[in-house]
């Protein structure tokens, strides 16, 4: 039996560690990110991306307050404050029948809240 994809994520976010990501992801992954125009294609940019989210949105107040799912579909509502930013944000994602996420997408709201997670993610994904 396939592995719950986002029972997985949710231990990947609250151990706050990337250790994981790498077999959760499958090789034909798509990210797209509320700040890059075009999508991320493959597992190694998506493990990369979501990576580097799992240290900037790892904060005490991080957490998934809705979650709607489906069989290979679930959309994952969540909030935390980022230097003084209250950020409320969507995360979509879709997986196959083997459990590995094919489709990570990430909605983010207000403006303040694009432009401090674009700078932040900027600086992580540099550091790489």
């Amino acid at each position: 039996m396939p592995q719950d994809p986002i029972a997985t994520w949710h231990e990947l976010v609250e151990s706050r560690s990337a250790n994981g990501l790498d077999a959760l992801i499958a090789e034909d992954a798509v990210f797209h990110s509320p700040v890059v125009h075009t999508p991320q294609v493959g597992k190694a940019i998506t493990v990369q991306y979501l990576a580097a989210a799992l240290k900037v949105f790892a904060t005490d107040d991080f957490s998934y307050v809705r979650q709607l799912k489906d069989e290979n579909n679930a959309v994952l509502e969540f909030e935390l404050e980022l230097d003084g930013i209250q950020i409320n944000g969507v995360d979509m994602i879709q997986w196959n029948d083997a459990g590995k996420i094919t489709e990570f997408k990430v909605m983010l709201r207000p403006l303040k809240a694009v432009n401090v997670i674009h700078q932040k993610m900027g600086a992580m994904l540099q550091a790489r």
